[in-house]
């Protein structure tokens, strides 16, 4: 394994493509607020999904309470980020006024509070270290800090489930999980490109799980 995009099953030259297409993206976005900086509307900085839910959310009379979970944490890390914000101030946001809201709003219909908290002061508390594990699993000229903010936050929060998770759930569920989101937030090939580092990360925080002949 060599320790970038190339880990993932995808030719290089379809990767270059993803990675021309998404500079090309990102080129004509406005710059996102840098972190300490607050909202002009003085309201929290929101990452909504597209439409009412991401694909594979919470949804029907029982909904996906760990789905819930972790988009309300790829939000609160992206919030965090954006406002400079510490991660418990946002965790305490959630847990009083987002969750329970819709997702238009930017808030989470349901979710499992114990593990959106766990996911996010993981990330927060491992920031360096988990980032370090991920930049390894990228190209040197596509870094953290050129990702789209969102993307950047769902990694985090993919990352620490695969770093602290302890082996549950299992790691293809949680890829399978945050690939969902991902397609929720994003209508463009960063779900694809996602798709590679998470596979890239879980292979190389949970070895046990891909090894020779383990179905």
């Amino acid at each position: 394994m060599s320790g970038t995009w190339k880990t993932s099953n995808l030719g290089t030259s379809e990767l270059d493509r993803l990675r021309a297409e998404m500079e090309a993206e990102q080129a004509g976005t406005p710059e996102a607020p840098k972190p300490g900086a607050q909202p002009a509307t003085g309201k929290p900085v929101t990452a909504k999904p597209r439409g009412k839910r991401p694909a594979g959310g919470p949804q029907g009379k029982g909904g996906r309470p760990r789905t819930g979970a972790r988009v309300a944490a790829v939000q609160a890390l992206y919030q965090s980020e954006q406002t400079g914000e510490s991660a418990e101030a946002v965790i305490q946001q959630f847990l009083s006024h987002r969750i329970g809201g819709g997702y238009e709003e930017g808030g989470v219909p349901e979710a499992d509070r114990p593990l959106f908290g766990t996911i996010v002061r993981t990330a927060a508390k491992n920031g360096d270290r988990l980032d370090g594990i991920i930049a390894n699993h990228l190209d040197a000229d596509w870094p953290m800090m050129r990702l789209d903010p969102v993307l950047r936050a769902l990694l985090r929060a993919a990352c620490a489930e695969f770093a602290e998770g302890g082996g549950q759930p299992p790691a293809r569920v949680v890829i399978n999980e945050y690939l969902d989101i991902a397609h929720g937030f994003f209508g463009g090939e960063e779900p694809r490109f996602a798709n590679g580092v998470l596979d890239a990360l879980a292979r190389s925080l949970r070895p046990e799980e891909f090894a020779a002949g383990r179905k």
